[in-house]
């Protein structure tokens, strides 16, 4: 009946807004066969909701880089599922993961060969749908975004401070409008300052943006900086996950060495704090 139907849209909406953008399910993710076969990740659970900040933190060889290769469709699960955005991840491969998924690289990737402008606009370009002139349009108004300024756009990667090829490569993330943004180790090899400057430049783009983020971190001072929620990988699956202050005084070697070392007790002296389990996102 014509009554019902805005109730039943409307209910609708509500359930998509309150799925989770990324849902993990008994993952496996297994390499090699046969003796030379190791196991990265054993039934590995992790949901993620809407506009968080989600680190991910774990020892050498836990599987967080493959993690975000999962979520991205690059890598296929030997058991398990993987749900981004209410759909499978391996679909993101066939449509373009950028349109949906923004991935900035521990070092940046920019394309050696393109100015910045021409980088930051490469994805929306390969999908020829917009001339030339809009395209660049359009990542001007993203370089803008993240910081940068129009003489920037013309220089090429090789000319740019660190600072710069992080800000630029940000923008080339963006530049699609996905509501879900992946950073692999974004303040690394940055000094404290511009650091500092990178992480202020994040967390204003996921308020105003309305981003979904998961990072990985080995940075304390970034992961207590921006984090909503850490989700800790050890033993071959997410051992526990909370906020920072929550997930610093679970019992395991890994978290022992990491938060409660020196450098993680100042991390945590000089954060906010904690916030209530009630305000996390």
């Amino acid at each position: 009946m014509p009554v019902t139907q805005p109730a039943t849209t409307a209910t609708n909406a509500a359930a998509a807004a309150d799925a989770p953008v990324v849902d993990i399910q008994g993952l496996a993710t297994v390499f090699g066969k046969g003796t030379s076969a190791f196991a990265v990740h054993r039934d590995l659970q992790l949901t993620v909701r809407r506009g968080e900040i989600l680190s991910l933190v774990g020892g050498s060889g836990t599987g967080k880089t493959v993690l975000l290769r999962h979520i991205l469709g690059l890598t296929q699960p030997t058991r398990g599922s993987v749900t981004v955005l209410g759909r499978p991840a391996a679909d993101l491969g066939g449509e373009g993961a950028s349109s949906r998924v923004g991935m900035l690289f521990q070092h940046g990737a920019l394309f050696s060969a393109f100015n910045v402008l021409d980088n930051i606009g490469f994805a929306l370009r390969e999908l020829g749908t917009l001339p030339g002139a809009l395209v660049n349009d359009a990542a001007m108004v993203k370089l803008r975004l993240v910081g940068l300024k129009p003489e920037h756009a013309t220089r090429m990667p090789s000319d740019l401070s660190g600072g710069m090829v992080k800000r630029a490569a940000l923008a080339r993330a963006l530049i699609m409008d996905p509501p879900l943004l992946l950073l692999d180790e974004p303040t690394a090899g940055l000094d404290p300052s511009s650091s500092d400057a990178f992480c202020s430049l994040l967390r204003e783009l996921h308020a105003a943006l309305g981003l979904t983020v998961i990072m990985v971190t080995h940075d304390l001072d970034t992961l207590f900086d921006l984090s909503t929620r850490v989700a800790v990988l050890a033993d071959q699956r997410v051992i526990t996950s909370g906020t920072p202050h929550e997930v610093a005084h679970f019992d395991h070697p890994f978290i022992h060495h990491f938060f409660l070392g020196e450098r993680g007790r100042r991390a945590m002296a000089q954060a906010p704090a904690a916030a209530s389990p009630s305000q996390e996102a």
